[in-house]
């Protein structure tokens, strides 16, 4: 189901892993390339540049993968995070195979960027980078307050929007300070913008009803919350006969895009696929496998017994189509300090997804029992998760106003100066971390937005 709920300047990514991949070209044409879904009003080359702008805002390391598998129009703005002795081991592994691999791109310094430092492989990404080197966002609104671009209004919560009374346009935002929430608190502009990520700014659109907007704001479509989309993962610890000695950075891996980007065939199958290097069943122990106590010279004989051979985390991602009924709702009882119905969230896979989900993940399952076997190992252990990462949608961008929220830039359809940017306006959510086209949407509407606006002087 849900992976947060914070509401907070800067969202998830205060506290995130900082892997930055894309969504393939395939993600933007799932109707013409396989049959299904929909089509985003957008191609991927269009947001191809936006992509670029924002890992040279973010600061992304990057190796470029194969051609075939990782389309970019120009060079990461850092070079690779190193790959550790042990993940060069496990790459050569992949490779004898047949998938080729490579290291994972990442918004942590390879080298110093912008004021902060290269990563040292402190391994603590998440939830915190002790030394700066992973970006997170308060680095930016520091930076817009620090140049009084921004005036920043904390403790204090938007929780509806009105429209002039004689059009369309939204007038006002109407918001409560926490510290004194009996005093309404009124903002007027000439461009709204709700960057709310893919709960809230759902919510706060279906609260804003009125009689006149009896389904909210910007809900003619009756869409505003709906399609609510994500990926499930697969994941595995493989043992292999290979001496590998973890620690020195586990949170990075090697990724491929080499099943992502595959063409149509009977079943719809997509993932990602990213090895790890682990210490899983590695550690010291105080009891064998039958139970018996283990000290001195037995703790230290079995504990080297067992780092003889080495152990690989694999996971994969798969595409999950959402129903029109994965959904946020308005919860009839429950409310919110201020008096407004709390959120309801319901996930829902489409019936393509329901039907190929049972297969999918057996076919996970036996790709890495192939890939072990590649490599003379043997599957430890597999877990399939019931929740959906990344989540995005709830005010789908598409051409037509009748079945969707925004337009290709994230301007609603039914409130010229009202935008939605980032993750809601996502129609689906591919088999990659999120975050890098969350930001590349945002910039691009930026883009748009800001023509609305003369050029400041320096």
């Amino acid at each position: 189901g849900m992976q947060s709920r914070s509401m907070q300047v800067g969202g998830l990514a205060m506290h995130w892993g900082g892997v930055t991949p894309r969504y393939s070209p395939e993600d933007f044409r799932l109707r013409s390339v396989y049959g299904i879904h929909e089509d985003w009003p957008i191609s991927y080359q269009e947001l191809d540049p936006f992509y670029q702008e924002a890992e040279v805002r973010l600061g992304v390391s990057g190796e470029q993968g194969p051609a075939d598998l990782d389309a970019r129009s120009k060079p990461y703005p850092l070079p690779p995070l190193p790959l550790t002795y042990n993940l060069g081991l496990l790459q050569e592994w992949a490779r004898g195979a047949g998938i080729r691999m490579w290291s994972q791109p990442s918004a942590k310094n390879s080298t110093p960027y912008h004021g902060r430092p290269a990563c040292c492989r402190n391994d603590t990404c998440f939830p915190v980078c002790p030394v700066g080197a992973k970006y997170s966002p308060d680095m930016t609104w520091n930076a817009l307050r620090r140049d009084r671009l921004v005036d920043l209004v904390p403790n204090t919560v938007v929780r509806r929007l009105e429209a002039t009374a004689g059009g369309n346009r939204i007038e006002r935002a109407v918001a409560t300070s926490r510290q004194r929430p009996g005093d309404e608190i009124e903002y007027r502009a000439r461009v709204f913008v709700i960057a709310a990520g893919y709960l809230w700014s759902s919510h706060l659109l279906l609260g804003s009803r009125s009689t006149r907007y009896p389904a909210g704001i910007a809900n003619r479509s009756g869409y505003v919350g709906k399609y609510l989309a994500g990926h499930r993962n697969v994941s595995a610890f493989v043992q292999l006969p290979l001496v590998l000695y973890p620690g020195q950075n586990e949170q990075h891996s090697l990724v491929t895009t080499q099943f992502m980007r595959v063409a149509a065939g009977p079943r719809y199958l997509r993932h990602d696929l990213r090895v790890w290097e682990s210490s899983f069943g590695q550690g010291p122990r105080l009891r064998d496998d039958a139970g018996s106590l283990l000290l001195g010279d037995g703790l230290l004989a079995d504990w080297r017994g067992r780092t003889a051979l080495g152990t690989a985390r694999v996971r994969s991602y798969y595409d999950v189509i959402p129903d029109r009924n994965s959904e946020v709702t308005l919860s009839a009882d429950r409310k919110t300090p201020w008096g407004d119905p709390l959120p309801v969230l319901s996930w829902r896979d489409a019936p393509v997804s329901t039907a190929a989900r049972g297969p999918t993940e057996a076919a996970l399952r036996a790709r890495f029992e192939q890939l072990a076997k590649s490599g003379g190992g043997k599957v430890l252990s597999v877990r399939s998760d019931e929740f959906q990462d990344h989540p995005a949608g709830g005010c789908r961008m598409g051409a037509d106003p009748a079945t969707s929220v925004t337009d290709g830039w994230g301007r609603t359809h039914d409130h010229e100066n009202l935008f939605v940017v980032g993750a809601p306006t996502c129609v689906s959510a591919s088999c990659a971390n999120g975050t890098l086209t969350f930001a590349a949407l945002s910039l691009r509407s930026a883009a748009e937005i800001g023509r609305h606006f003369p050029a400041r002087s320096s």
